[in-house]
């Protein structure tokens, strides 16, 4: 330590100076924030897959966080960040020192959400206070969100095929294989976790050639690769005609793009439809790389074909979802007082079934899903608990239960399912949002795993700790082993929680732990006659 404060280290790319930070509970842990593990994307570079990190002279410092991606605030909404982003931050209980060789720890890697279009890896949001105390490492990354991370050319000469942003994730992953060691971290012992557009990342990961080795083990809380929000399209002809180059060939398109100001191509990208629409693709998100070449692409197929065919990264999964993920929709309305809520019920129809909206078909699946959901009530806001239902199953958990299901027939790891129930002060979305209707919104775990610019003080013995404590347990035990259960029986739970087999197991995280066979069954009965039964009756 140069002082008690400040510790150094040296990496493949040079020295760096971290600091010692104390947790929830005054336990202390060394600190690195903002190491580059790629080239900033900046130039001709804008819209590449990432390039090598560069080396430095001298002593860098990683006492400070990092630029997050050019974006809006994920909470304030004003514009933060640079395209010089592609940093992360490492946080471990004990370094490596030559004359104390320490035990290599699990390392886990967490990877944002924000619908890839905000988000970051910042402190105030994703503190590794709790996790920190299980005796782990702690990787936050940035990666390339918005069209800066998702643009999409169908060219293959002009190397810009998509997915740069998951391609950004690869090269986070091979800088953790070649220098976590150094901090005490383990490179064979890797778990990838991320929750929303951060859990289909992590799918994406599993489904991707190009992050085979880079980990061993992934949680996807609250989203997959299935889902019918993780899509995107190539909006490359919208986002020209919004800077005035319509009709412009994709290379003279290109380079503009790469000329003009950040600022000019954000408001260009804030024209395009970001709204969350289960019947279509969104215009920035991971997409099929057809015509690039297959040793460099990340994903050259459709996910579920690559579920299907067997041929993925097998790791042991744990994925699930909060009790009413649809919460979001309402939490992101801007007027409380003028609620919105589904009539359409084609709106309700993930793209992923390949019915043509307004077709016969499409209409006789729609007044299904009205009629389970609603019975013969017309939808209002004065009832938001239905549709928060249907939203929690069209937009989220339809596709997470498929993907849980069809990983356990094609994987020889195990796959472990939850359902988030556990309301407490640590709930920020929903507490946030003022929403007096039960259950658990999208984003809700969070504060279990996270110490945040908005968290409490944790009090001891508070179901707030205790249920801190379980959440931390059961990732990191998953994170040690592939079991979650732990290597002995803790305290605290109550039922042990067994992966899916032709069952349907999961484990209910309330304030007790409790293992149950097949969550929501009715629900998802309907979803997947949907796809079985009444389309191919209808097709006939």
């Amino acid at each position: 330590m140069d002082n008690e404060n400040e510790i150094v280290v040296e990496v493949k790319q040079g020295l760096l100076k971290g600091k010692v930070r104390t947790d929830f509970r005054d336990g202390s842990y060394c600190s690195f924030q903002g190491i580059p593990y790629a080239k900033p994307p900046l130039g001709k570079l804008r819209f590449k897959a990432p390039q090598p990190p560069e080396s430095w002279k001298g002593i860098r410092d990683a006492t400070e966080e990092g630029n997050e991606c050019y974006s809006r605030h994920v909470f304030l909404q004003h514009i933060v960040g640079s395209e010089d982003c592609l940093v992360l931050n490492v946080y471990t209980p004990e370094i490596f020192a030559k004359e104390i060789k320490c035990t290599l720890k699990p390392v886990m890697v967490w990877i944002h959400g924000g619908a890839f279009l905000c988000g970051s890896s910042k402190f105030e949001l994703y503190g590794p206070d709790y996790l920190i105390r299980e005796d782990v490492v702690i990787v936050t990354i940035n990666y390339r969100i918005g069209v800066l991370g998702f643009l999409k050319l169908e060219d293959p000469t002009l190397d810009v095929p998509g997915n740069a942003g998951l391609k950004d994730i690869v090269s986070a992953l091979q800088w953790i294989q070649n220098n976590i060691a150094v901090f005490c971290g383990d490179p064979n012992n890797v778990t990838i976790f991320g929750e929303s557009a951060g859990a289909a990342a992590v799918h994406y990961l599993m489904l991707s050639p190009l992050a085979k080795g880079l980990f061993h083990k992934a949680i996807a809380q609250s989203g997959c690769a299935l889902n019918c929000w993780a899509v995107g399209y190539n909006c490359t002809a919208e986002l020209a005609k919004h800077l005035g180059l319509e009709g412009t060939n994709e290379k003279k398109v290109l380079e503009k793009l790469q000329e003009i100001e950040i600022e000019e191509l954000f408001k260009a990208q804030e024209k395009l439809d970001h709204n969350f629409y289960a019947y279509k693709p969104r215009p920035v998100g991971p997409v099929i790389e057809k015509t690039y070449n297959r040793n460099k692409a990340f994903l050259t197929e459709e996910p579920i074909k690559i579920i299907l065919s067997g041929n993925y990264n097998k790791v042991p999964l744990i994925i699930g979802y909060t009790s009413r993920e649809g919460m979001l929709l309402e939490v992101i309305q801007e007027d409380k007082s003028n609620l919105q809520v589904t009539t359409n019920f084609e709106d309700a129809i993930p793209h992923s079934y390949n019915i043509k909206r307004g077709s016969v078909i499409s209409k006789h699946v729609a007044d299904k899903i009205k009629e389970f959901y609603y019975g013969s009530e017309e939808p209002t806001n004065k009832d938001m608990e239905k549709f928060h239902i249907l939203i929690t199953d069209s937009y989220f958990l339809e596709a997470i239960y498929r993907a849980a299901k069809l990983h356990a027939q094609t994987s020889s790891a195990p796959v472990y399912f939850y359902r988030i129930s556990l309301e407490t002060r640590l709930n920020f979305f929903k507490n946030l949002a003022n929403i007096k209707a039960p259950g658990v919104c999208h984003g809700d775990d969070l504060g279990y795993l996270f110490k945040t610019m908005i968290s409490p003080e944790i009090e001891p013995d508070t179901i707030e700790e205790k249920s801190i404590k379980k959440f931390t347990k059961l990732w990191t035990n998953f994170a040690r082993s592939g079991n979650p259960n732990g290597r002995k029986k803790e305290e605290f739970f109550e039922d042990f929680w067994q992966p899916v087999t032709t069952d349907i197991h999961f484990l209910d995280i309330g304030r007790e732990l409790k293992a149950g066979i097949d969550p929501e069954s009715d629900r998802m009965k309907l979803w997947e006659d949907i796809q079985n039964h009444e389309l191919k009756r209808c097709k006939l």
